[in-house]
């Protein structure tokens, strides 16, 4: 996965469910505000705000987006389970939703409590950011 030139915007107005259509553009304006950067799409289906290179025990490195989500047929799949502090307390009072690995399943906005959901997308933001600066402070000593 890696970012792209393709229009944001124009990807999130194609999705032909209406109620995603505009979840995806819900999202999309509160990572911006969360994160103060423009939403970029990376692969087919992830809108990304900023990056950072991420290191694997092994030595592997890949570049992914500091936050992300992508509006699949299925799920709104938000990707900021990274084990954040208060974790587990905020999606114990976010509402109806499903985990796996690093994702977060929502149906749709409604089932869940917007300002938790910031909370969430905000703390994972935080997470990856610090982590990313301090790659950067390790890489240019």
């Amino acid at each position: 996965m890696k970012p792209t030139e393709n229009d944001v915007l124009g990807f999130i107005r194609s999705i032909p469910n209406e109620t995603r259509q505009k979840d995806g553009l819900k999202l999309m304006e509160m990572m911006n505000k969360i994160t103060e950067l423009k939403p970029v799409k990376w692969g087919p289906s992830i809108v990304g705000f900023g990056s950072y290179i991420h290191t694997y025990e092994t030595g592997r490195e890949t570049k992914l987006p500091l936050t992300s989500f992508s509006p699949r047929k299925q799920h709104l799949v938000l990707y900021v389970l990274n084990g954040f502090e208060n974790q587990e307390e905020l999606l114990n009072d976010l509402g109806k939703h499903k985990t796996g690995n690093i994702c977060l399943y929502i149906n749709k906005l409604a089932d869940v409590h917007q300002d938790v959901l910031e909370e969430i997308i905000s703390s994972a933001y935080l997470k990856n950011k610090r982590y990313a600066d301090k790659s950067k402070k390790d890489a240019n000593s």
